[in-house]
Formats: structure tokens, C-alpha cells, sequence
């Protein structure tokens, strides 16, 4: 019985330290922005400033900020990409969705070429899915499959994963997945992903 305890004791600990190694995978500083130009990244922001974490949001950020930042000396440690995909937004930036998965696609591209976190996050429930989106308007679901598949850690609020769209993709391409009950919640488990 003594050796069973010791077994699951060590096992626990086993356990604790690898799933503490799963979430503290992050480093600051963070460029933050959007794939679809939805108002996602400013929830995202106000969190960021609570922790302290060094940022900066470039709603269009490109490949080539990476490359500059990293060549400035002080490269970026993460890059967070909120899904979801605002008609209107893209409108105002004079862009498409197309446009958008293909200045997404650049910026992965060079994230891992620098070895960068990407963070996927999906932070506006269900309302920024295909299920509040008009007739017709595939764009927030387009959002997703440029960006989750390619994330690192995927950060959802639970309500907009309802369908189990991100924890299928979390199993098949074997990525972390947090999902919050609110978005306060992120404060905690941002707090965690950067060692805070």
C-alpha cells in the first residue's frame, strides 16, 4: 500500500510539472492582432495591460514587423491572433477576408520561422461564429481555420466552442486548449501562460 501511495505521489507531481510546463510556454513582448478585423483584440489588450505584459497591437501586423523588431534587438516572444471576422471592419480597413488569411498565413509563416509562441485566441463566443453571422457569411469560420490549426495554445471562450469546433482541432493537430467561462477569466490563465 506504501509503494502504491509513493506511486501515485510521484505520478501526481509527474503530472503537475507537465502540465505546468503546457501552460508557461509564453514570453513577452507580444504583438497582438486580429485575423478579420473584429474588436476581439481589445478585450485581449485591456488584459495584457492588467498583467503588465509589453505589447503592441497592430491590427494589420505584418511578416515584415516581425523581422524588424527582431532586428531592433528586442524581437517579439509571442504572437496572439484573435479569430473572428468583422464585415464591418474589413470594410473600414478596405480589405477582404481573403486578404486577411493571406497576411495571416505571412506572419505564421515568419513567427516560426523565429521560433515565436502563437496564440490563438477566440474571445467573443458564439456571437463572432457562424451562428450570429448573416446568411451567407462564412468569414468568422474562415478566420478560424486560418488561425487555430496553426496555433500553439488556442484560448477560447468556452460559450463559442459550444460546437466542439476547437476542441476537434485542438485533438487533431494535438494543441493546448484553455477555454474561460468569462472573459475575466483570461486575466488567470494569461497570468499562467506568461509566468505571471
Amino acid at each position: 500500500m506504501k509503494k502504491f501511495k509513493a506511486i501515485v505521489f510521484v505520478l501526481t507531481i509527474f503530472i503537475s510539472f507537465n502540465l505546468l510546463a503546457q501552460t508557461n510556454t509564453a514570453s513577452p513582448p507580444v504583438l497582438l492582432t486580429s485575423c478579420g478585423q473584429s474588436p476581439g483584440p481589445a478585450i485581449i489588450k485591456v488584459v495584457l495591460q492588467r498583467l503588465n505584459i509589453p505589447f503592441d497591437l497592430e491590427p494589420l501586423a505584418t511578416a515584415s514587423m516581425l523581422q524588424k523588431k527582431k532586428e531592433s534587438g528586442q524581437p517579439y516572444g509571442t504572437v496572439i491572433i484573435v479569430m473572428g471576422a468583422s464585415l464591418k471592419g474589413m470594410g473600414a480597413a478596405g480589405i477582404s477576408i481573403d486578404d486577411e488569411i493571406k497576411r495571416i498565413n505571412a506572419l505564421i509563416q515568419e513567427a516560426r520561422k523565429q521560433g515565436l509562441t502563437i496564440i490563438g485566441a477566440h474571445v467573443e463566443g458564439m456571437k463572432r461564429r457562424a451562428q450570429g453571422a448573416a446568411a451567407g457569411d462564412t468569414t468568422d469560420e474562415q478566420s478560424i481555420d486560418a488561425v487555430a490549426p496553426q496555433s500553439d495554445i488556442l484560448l477560447v471562450n468556452r460559450e463559442g466552442n459550444a460546437d466542439g469546433r476547437f476542441t476537434t482541432i485542438s485533438r487533431n493537430r494535438n494543441i493546448l486548449l484553455i477555454e474561460v467561462e468569462k472573459n475575466i477569466d483570461l486575466v488567470n490563465e494569461l497570468s499562467k501562460i506568461f509566468g505571471k
